[in-house]
């Protein structure tokens, strides 16, 4: 499996790569990529997950069984994470990026990797991961931020966060579109589906342009407790109850790639929005992107050989 990971890895790096130049060489201008980060976090991405959980065939897949691996991955770990704060030595706000950093994934690699692993097979395991793990990941992230952010969130706050998120509600909009039967149109579907394809390579290039190395030199240990979390951790968690619930095969490589993912762009926004450490979530995204690259194909690979595939 470390072969065919490598080989889906290879394109992602070098749009992320591509990304960083065109945004430090100064090809297109510094007020493009943040329109571009929300066309794809509000329209495109959304846009494929629609089109995903609407079209797809989902009765003889795992559903429940990767929705208990992923959404359990994230609240085990999440909780340990909470609990072993006051060992960290940080400030809240440090703490909010720290904790973003151990369990938000990047969309845009995830689903790239997956596609090119299983095809059109992986769109769908895709879907299903997001549908399940999204609204978690983002539940628990708004209430760390209310209880250790600078922006002390109310509980209408913490309700408008969640039932916002444009990922959220693409996910609840393709799973009524497949529980119902009603599907897409015929005139909408290949829109969608148009959407959905551009979204890849334009969030990864912006995943390139958002990289920050500044900060990371300047917490060197809150980024280090964070990757170690991210990369050993929560994909340990998710093998073992992958395993638990009777998951193999594609589907249990899924659950392994998304959490074996570096913590998303959309973070960083997230921390300004929120009142977390801004500066300390852009280190800590720019080195779990480039780490990504060495610990995700190993931790994969090794956790699917114990399991036999």
């Amino acid at each position: 499996m470390t072969g065919p990971i490598l080989l889906a890895l290879a394109p992602i790096v070098l749009l992320i790569g591509f990304g960083y130049g065109l945004k430090h060489t100064g090809f297109l201008a510094d007020a493009f990529w943040p329109q571009a980060e929300r066309l794809g976090y509000f329209v495109l991405l959304p846009a494929l997950f629609v089109h995903g959980l609407a079209t797809t065939q989902m009765q003889a897949l795992p559903v429940w069984q990767m929705a208990v691996a992923l959404s359990g991955a994230v609240l085990v770990v999440g909780a340990l994470v909470v609990a072993a704060k006051p060992l960290m030595g940080i400030d809240g706000p440090a703490f909010t990026s720290v904790f973003q950093g151990s369990v938000r994934f990047n969309n845009y690699v995830a689903v790239t990797v997956a596609v090119g692993l299983f095809g059109s097979q992986g769109v769908t395991l895709s879907a299903i991961c997001n549908a399940a793990i999204v609204p978690t990941v983002n539940i628990f992230c708004v209430f760390v931020f209310a209880r250790f952010g600078h922006a002390r969130l109310t509980a209408g706050g913490i309700l408008r966060q969640i039932v916002s998120n444009p990922l959220v509600l693409a996910c609840a909009a393709g799973l009524v579109l497949q529980t119902t039967g009603l599907g897409l149109p015929p005139g909408i579907e290949p829109a969608l589906k148009a959407l959905g394809a551009a979204s890849l390579p334009l969030g990864l290039l912006c995943v390139g342009a958002a990289l920050d190395f500044g900060a990371a030199r300047r917490w060197v240990g809150p980024v280090a407790v964070s990757s170690a979390i991210k990369f050993l951790a929560m994909p340990a968690v998710a093998f073992g109850l992958a395993l638990a619930v009777g998951l193999d095969g594609p589907p249990l490589a899924t659950v392994l790639l998304f959490h074996a993912m570096p913590t998303a762009a959309s973070a960083y926004i997230l921390a300004r929005q929120l009142g977390g450490d801004a500066p300390l979530m852009a280190g800590i995204t720019a080195v779990q992107t480039v780490l990504a690259g060495l610990a995700m194909p190993l931790v994969v690979a090794a956790l699917l050989g114990l399991a036999g595939m």
